[in-house]
């Protein structure tokens, strides 16, 4: 159901309706990401939404997806800081044109440099949520639904 998919991040979803729903998500993102910058944010709730219910699948919290969100957050603040902070101190320290526009290079290198490190976490955290295995009973979340089954699996002595 994709309204359920996309639109409630309660219960559990497999590895496969998690790339699914990724994809399509990403599609739409890209196509009329472009033409509608808004799309950006609007596609921020489902993708919240099936992250939590495939984190919720490996038994984990759907708090956990603001790891990457954390990491880029702080690589934008300490890159700014550095940026801003190398030209500043050349700046003051009465150093030529051409050495406050290198200090800044410079600065804007390291940025680069967290941007990237940070884009690498959020693709990490992509793939181990996409690809771990799920947690092979009921759990806090909802019921193991065996691949290929459509009903959940009755747990002994529940």
């Amino acid at each position: 159901d994709w309204k359920n998919l996309f639109l409630s991040a309660d219960g559990r979803i497999g590895r496969q309706e998690f790339w699914i729903g990724w994809l399509v998500l990403f599609a739409i993102g890209i196509l009329l990401g472009w033409i509608i910058p808004i799309i950006g944010l609007i596609l921020l709730y489902p993708q919240i939404c099936i992250y939590s219910k495939r984190l919720h699948d490996m038994g984990k919290s759907g708090w956990l997806q603001l790891i990457p969100y954390v990491v880029f957050f702080l690589a934008i603040l300490v890159g700014v800081f550095t940026v801003g902070g190398s030209a500043i101190t050349a700046a003051m320290s009465g150093a030529s044109d051409e050495a406050t526009a290198a200090s800044a290079l410079m600065g804007a290198g390291v940025f680069v440099l967290l941007l990237l490190g940070a884009g690498l976490v959020g693709f990490i955290f992509l793939l181990w949520v996409g690809l771990s295995g799920p947690e092979q009973a009921d759990n806090k979340y909802g019921p193991y639904v065996p691949k290929g089954s459509t009903t959940p699996t009755v747990t002994p002595g529940a």
